[in-house]
């Protein structure tokens, strides 16, 4: 055993010191036979161990775990020091009626009169309908839920008749949709919709419960173990408002896995590329919204799941602070870096259906401390000050860590225009520790995983896992106790880190991913694949969001030479949702004219 490194404290880290490494992670990309064997060996009694010690030992994860000695104490889950409020907002009710505080959103967007794009030429760019659209359309009689459910239904089946299958949904029941939409259609034809959600439809991601669908977390099994008797909170907040749920969305297996890959229900595809990936976990919801099959979608994020997917489809995915919305529900309702988020192809509909889903739980308003939940004002005309007083943070050095210099550079034209067209200044940050952050994010994440899945996987339903998931298993057994306490430790360093950061910023910028869409290898279609290079490229900017509770938006600002989607990632002060809900409302503008139609697309709406 090697001399064990002893930190200094975090408070006394000399930041001029601190240089940027980028990011090395040894590890084999595997598919096919190649991968099957794989598993069966680190599954093996003897020989799995040394494998997967050897991996740990190559990316120094035990000399940072084991060989290292943190002087703070442990964080189990985010704790965060009391914030300043936010200007120009509109503070909302979180314990009143969902309807009520959707209505305070829609008093906070932005004139937009629905009838000019309806009746409009076709405009020369490409645009999404949006939620207000919709609205426009049922009360102006022009089309009604039903019709738009029939549109959709046929959409569905389309996709489930497609070979090599790529299904948007898990779980899908036309009569059910039917259902809701008569009722709906017929509160709009009495003049009494509940709120402009009313008829507006949306996906759920499957480890989200939404009854009377199952919720197997796109496993062969997980519906076998746990019966789905209600809604989720969230779910029940949006279905009181009108919404209609259109069935349960397809996932990576677990929410394991950045890609989407899924051999056992078929693999999702990205819009905008057929033989690319959607990203993951939250693939089916980030493609539906994508194509434009729905207007909104639920995901969760434990690990950049809503804000990966939505950035490699080219939609909003936004990450609410950790605890902000209620995860009772959900299959990773115990954990302490997820949440639910959601994904719509406008920040304005991101902002109507937060409003309708956030609420703390009582035990997290408890431990949390909750700021009041703030909308932004954006129908003020201070909103343009407001933006002009918010300093930027950017870590260039990380920032620019990107597989291609599309990326970088095409986020670095929005934030120079941001700056030029509303006076956002940018300040230069340094973001120390990030392997620590990366580690001490899969060992929390792992562990917390292998807690809630341990009995069902010793009873042998392990097996019947994907071979993606069975090594991601492998890999989370071998963490110790006093590995998942070590990670807590550098949690709450990584907390002081960021804390010091956001008294000089008030918003750290990236770009989402650090790689567009990756193809996908026919050879991974029927086994999965592991590619941690891949992973680490997606993952890279999004972990402090997860491991430190953090609100984090994805906003599409435009494409790569191979014209696949590039999003700008937005992370804020704790509780500070609002601002960057502002500032991605204010990208987004930037932005509109330079929108593509996917390659996969169907306008429900007007079903053209």
């Amino acid at each position: 055993m090697g001399k064990r490194l002893v930190m200094v404290p975090a408070k006394d880290v000399d930041l001029s010191t601190v240089k940027y490494k980028p990011e090395v992670i040894q590890a084999p990309h595997l598919t096919g036979l190649g991968f099957k064997l794989f598993v069966k060996l680190v599954e093996a009694p003897v020989i799995g161990s040394l494998i997967m010690s050897y991996l740990k030992k190559q990316n120094k994860m035990d000399e940072m775990l084991r060989n290292t000695l943190i002087p703070e104490a442990p964080m189990f889950k985010p704790e965060f020091p009391p914030q300043e409020p936010e200007a120009g907002v509109v503070i909302v009710d979180e314990d009143g009626k969902p309807e009520d505080r959707v209505e305070s959103a829609l008093k906070c967007l932005p004139h937009y009169d629905p009838a000019i794009c309806w009746n409009g030429d076709s405009a020369p760019s490409f645009r999404y309908w949006k939620i207000r659209d919709y609205a426009y359309a049922y009360r102006s009689k022009l089309v009604t839920p039903s019709m738009v459910a029939e549109h959709i239904i046929a959409v569905i089946e389309e996709f489930q008749k497609k070979n090599p299958t790529a299904p948007l949904l898990i779980s899908f029941d036309k009569e059910e949709v039917r259902k809701q939409a008569a009722a709906s259609t017929q509160r709009l034809e009495e003049g009494n919709p509940i709120s402009i959600l009313d008829g507006i439809f949306m996906a759920i991601k499957d480890d989200i419960d939404c009854y009377p669908h199952p919720s197997k977390g796109a496993t062969t099994w997980m519906h076998e173990v746990r019966s789905v008797n209600s809604d989720a909170v969230c779910v029940s907040r949006l279905r009181s408002c009108g919404v209609i749920f259109v069935g349960k969305a397809n996932m990576h297996e677990l929410g394991m896995g950045t890609t989407g890959n899924n051999p056992n229900y078929g693999t999702t595809r990205n819009p905008h590329a057929v033989g690319r990936y959607t990203g993951g976990s939250s693939s089916g919801p980030a493609a539906i919204v994508a194509s434009g099959i729905c207007s909104a979608a639920l995901g969760t994020d434990g690990g950049g799941s809503v804000r990966i997917p939505s950035s490699l489809c080219g939609v909003v995915g936004f990450k609410t602070t950790y605890g902000r919305t209620d995860m009772g529900g959900s299959i990773c309702d115990s954990g302490t870096v997820e949440i639910i988020g959601p994904i719509a192809s406008s920040v304005e509909d991101v902002m109507l259906v937060y409003a309708a889903m956030l609420g703390s739980s009582p035990a997290d308003r408890i431990c949390l401390h909750p700021s009041p939940p703030c909308l932004p004002n954006l129908s003020s005309h201070g909103n343009t000050n407001i933006l002009g007083s918010l300093r930027l943070g950017k870590y260039t050095a990380w920032f620019n860590d990107v597989h291609t210099t599309d990326i970088s550079d095409k986020c670095e034209d929005i934030l120079n225009l941001l700056s030029k067209t509303h006076g956002c200044e940018m300040v230069e940050i340094v973001v120390p520790e990030l392997d620590e952050m990366r580690i001490a994010h899969i060992v929390s994440i792992g562990s917390e995983t292998q807690c809630s899945l341990n009995h069902d996987i010793e009873d042998g339903k392990g097996e019947r896992l994907t071979y993606d998931t069975r090594t991601s298993v492998a890999l989370f057994r071998t963490f110790t106790a006093a590995d998942y306490v070590a990670a807590q430790c550098f949690r709450r360093r990584l907390m002081y880190h960021h804390m010091e950061i956001f008294k000089k910023v008030d918003v750290i910028v990236t770009p989402t991913t650090g790689m567009t869409a990756p193809k996908i290898p026919p050879s991974a279609l029927k086994y999965g694949e592991t590619d941690i290079q891949v992973t680490a490229y997606l993952m890279r900017f999004v972990i402090a969001a997860n491991l430190l509770g953090f609100p984090a938006i994805s906003v599409p600002v435009g494409y790569d030479k191979q014209g696949l989607p590039i999003g700008l990632q937005l992370i804020g002060r704790p509780w500070a949702e609002a601002t960057i809900l502002r500032l991605a409302s204010a990208v987004e503008e930037l932005c509109g004219e330079s929108k593509k139609q996917p390659e996969s697309f169907y306008d429900v709406l007007k079903a053209k």
